[in-house]
């Protein structure tokens, strides 16, 4: 036990024979520094304190304001995403129409091939029976109309008035 004694008492020695002092004199250079902060914040009118909460603040009333931007451009695009989506409707319904008028269109344009397709049989068949009634038919040589001379004079106005007539008749 000896040697922890002199261990003690040689640690107290390095740090001089006053330990009272040595507190005393750290705790006077806290108090100077604290001191010293304190008249140069009274001096330049500045605080870190109430910088920090101005920056704070500031940042707060950003983040708000791009929140409310945000908001609002969110709103927008609803509104032009539901605008779209409207006409999109509206082109769809169009689309739809169009096709119903074209189906009907195709089922009217095949109704009056079939009808035209029926005409033309009709038409080949007349065709065919004319040409089988002409073909049994004896050939009878035409016959002219003779004209007198004394009556051609007086047939020539009554002539002359019913082409007029004719031609009255068709361009009327």
């Amino acid at each position: 036990m000896p040697e922890l004694t002199s261990r003690n008492t040689s640690s107290f020695a390095r740090f001089g024979g006053q330990p009272i002092a040595i507190g005393a004199a750290a705790l006077a250079i806290v108090l100077l520094g604290i001191g010293s902060m304190t008249a140069w914040r009274a001096y330049t009118g500045t605080t870190p304190e109430t910088d920090r909460v101005v920056a704070t603040r500031q940042l707060q009333a950003r983040t708000a304001q791009a929140s409310e931007q945000l908001v609002e451009k969110t709103k927008g695009l609803e509104a032009t995403q539901q605008e779209s989506i409207d006409q999109l409707q509206v082109v769809q319904d169009q689309l739809q129409t169009v096709r119903r008028l074209l189906a009907a269109q195709q089922a009217d344009t095949r109704k009056l091939s079939e009808q035209v397709g029926t005409l033309t049989q009709s038409i080949e068949g007349l065709r065919e029976s004319f040409a089988s009634a002409q073909a049994n038919e004896p050939a009878s040589p035409p016959t002219a109309r003779k004209r007198s001379a004394g009556g051609s004079a007086k047939a020539k106005p009554h002539a002359i008035k019913s082409a007029n007539r004719k031609r009255g008749k068709t361009q009327g």
